[in-house]
């Protein structure tokens, strides 16, 4: 695995091109987007207000869901939760509200060495996208998996109304 140039996350006509799945999200097409990707509804750090990202959930087990920052630490979305985890995601039809948490640095690199034998084109193609040249080896995937935020969705149980 080598660095070769970490992007910025996009601006411009690359952000609004980014940001397309969130209206087929709004026009209630979302899960036409599938399984492994979700709207991801969080709170602005500075403003307070709603904010939207589309995600691809890359694990989900029975503690919930895990999706990666492939911008690393400086997306908007990532900073966002990192200071208001209480969030709300949809994935397909289905809305949770989850409380999310990072994923240790080593849980993250076996998360990413898992995810990229099952998407090995889907791998590649974010590897390619993240500033990453990997060989394709598990253990490449590995250490790519070290160098990106991985974060953890629970969903909480529902709140009761008195």
């Amino acid at each position: 695995m080598e660095i070769i140039d970490r992007p910025a996350p996009p601006t411009g006509l690359r952000r609004l091109l980014w940001r397309l799945p969130i209206r087929l999200y709004r026009l209630g097409l979302g899960p036409l987007l599938g399984r492994r990707v979700m709207l991801l509804t969080h709170t602005g750090r500075v403003s307070g207000l709603p904010r939207q990202a589309v995600i691809e959930v890359v694990q989900k087990d029975a503690d919930g869901c895990v999706a990666a920052s492939g911008f690393g630490p400086r997306a908007d979305w990532y900073r966002n939760i990192m200071a208001n985890p209480d969030v709300t995601l949809q994935i397909g039809g289905e809305r949770v509200q989850a409380t999310a948490a990072p994923v240790p640095t080593a849980e993250g690199g076996e998360i990413m060495a898992r995810y990229a034998p099952r998407h090995p084109a889907a791998a590649r193609r974010l590897c390619k996208l993240m500033g990453f040249a990997v060989d394709g080896g598990v253990e490449d995937y590995r250490q790519v998996g070290h160098h990106i935020p991985f974060v953890r969705f629970t969903p909480r149980p529902p709140s009761r109304t008195a």
